[in-house]
């Protein structure tokens, strides 16, 4: 990758829905050479995909909440079964494994603290090998975004 490519990645981050034509104009390249970065990059699984950046409470999500999960042990059984029930639960947005006190970090939306409730007996109180959990509601976003930093 060269600077090239950053440029088109941050432009592309940005606004994906911009035809090639245009990306390629902003960018200083030709449409052909532009479309072929783009492949290469898809390629490459640099691009992994497309997607639409969605207004939750247009949706009527208003809450977001983080969930910290423990384990009741670090078997691989236990790790297994925990992340193979997550991915079948639509409500769980991010599942993530970390380090300190609590084993995973999971991201949830909800349209208000009942729907929330609802989530937890349906969804989270299901999971497997679970000892604890702890909820943080998010009162204010202050940055979020979802740009990596290009730096090349």
């Amino acid at each position: 990758m060269d600077q090239t490519d950053g440029r088109i990645l941050r432009r592309l981050q940005r606004d994906s829905s911009l035809p090639v034509a245009e990306l390629a104009s902003v960018i200083g390249l030709s449409t052909s050479a532009c479309h072929r970065r783009i492949k290469l990059l898809e390629g490459d699984g640099v691009i992994e995909g497309y997607c639409a950046r969605i207004n939750r409470a247009k949706l009527g999500l208003k809450i977001m909440v983080f969930v910290e999960i423990a384990l009741t042990s670090q078997s691989q059984e236990v790790l297994d079964a925990f992340e193979q029930a997550v991915v079948r639960y639509e409500d769980i947005l991010e599942c993530h494994l970390t380090t300190g006190d609590a084993d995973y970090l999971l991201r949830i939306a909800a349209r208000d603290v009942a729907d929330y409730d609802s989530i937890h007996r349906t969804c989270l109180a299901k999971l497997p090998g679970v000892s604890s959990m702890h909820t943080s509601f998010i009162l204010r976003s202050i940055k979020g975004t979802t740009e990596f930093p290009v730096r090349l």
